[in-house]
């Protein structure tokens, strides 16, 4: 009788020691059964943290963890990322992977691999109804406010060259500021303080993009009707790394099954 315990009692060890080897498969990047992924904590309804419970919550924090249940880990640690920081902390390791509002941009692909879109967005300028800024056009010879970091600020350049409200020429450039011919650029360091510039009137008007931009909206502000740009959002890892793949079929799932949609639905603020 003894016997057969101990050989139940070895089998029972050999399977969890399977299972274990199992999860913690992908070159080792799931040995703790934590996958540690990059998350916004100051955009409400995607990714923000409630300070009073030190609690995440948002649609891509809902994504986040059924993709990270569906690729098998235990765990998931939320790690806050800006625009300014995301790029260096999954170069550094710092992250697995990144869902926080991450545009697939042709430039990103150099380092990155994305996910197939989980959200579109569109980039959109906000204005003061008190400025009489009606359109595009009215921000000739104005200050525009962006995010540092951010892709809005490319693709509004990209725009309003197009529209020729801005030269070929950039006459200065630094992280903060940027001069235009025709327009001048701010580059605030996070979406609080460009939305205080915008309500002091530092800047005439702010670009960003629409799921920010409604965490930030009162009943004295306006979006212009021109729309910068369309944006989809990914879920970032390293170039060719072994995760890449099973990220990628993990949020295909999500999308094929309804889940994706289940989400957005659920945190829908226009409800």
């Amino acid at each position: 009788m003894k016997g057969t315990m101990r050989k139940r009692a070895a089998l029972t060890a050999a399977l969890a020691l399977a299972a274990g080897l199992l999860a913690g498969g992908c070159g080792g990047e799931k040995s703790s059964g934590t996958l540690r992924v990059g998350v916004r904590d100051d955009i409400m309804n995607f990714g923000y943290l409630n300070e009073t419970t030190g609690k995440y919550y948002g649609l891509e924090i809902d994504i986040a963890a059924e993709m990270a249940e569906r690729m098998g880990y235990s765990d998931v640690e939320y790690v806050t990322v800006t625009p300014d920081t995301r790029k260096d902390m999954l170069l550094a390791g710092d992250v697995d992977c990144v869902v926080a509002t991450y545009s697939i941009a042709d430039t990103r692909l150099e380092n990155f691999d994305f996910s197939d879109p989980y959200y579109t967005d569109r980039t959109v300028v906000v204005v003061e109804k008190s400025t009489l800024i009606e359109d595009i056009y009215d921000l000739k010879g104005l200050n525009i406010g962006t995010m540092a970091g951010a892709n809005a600020s490319p693709l509004l350049a990209t725009k309003l060259f197009e529209l020729g409200i801005i030269g070929e020429n950039v006459i200065s450039n630094t992280d903060t500021f940027t001069q235009y011919e025709g327009v001048s650029v701010t580059k605030a360091p996070s979406y609080q303080d460009l939305d205080v510039l915008l309500e002091q009137g530092r800047v005439d008007a702010a670009c960003m993009d629409e799921c920010i931009a409604q965490t930030y909206m009162d009943s004295d502000r306006m979006f212009l009707e021109e729309e910068i740009a369309y944006q989809n959002y990914g879920v970032a890892t390293k170039k060719d790394s072994e995760l890449s793949g099973e990220v990628k079929a993990a949020i295909r799932e999500m999308l094929d099954d309804g889940t994706i949609d289940r989400l957005i639905s659920k945190w829908d603020w226009e409800k």
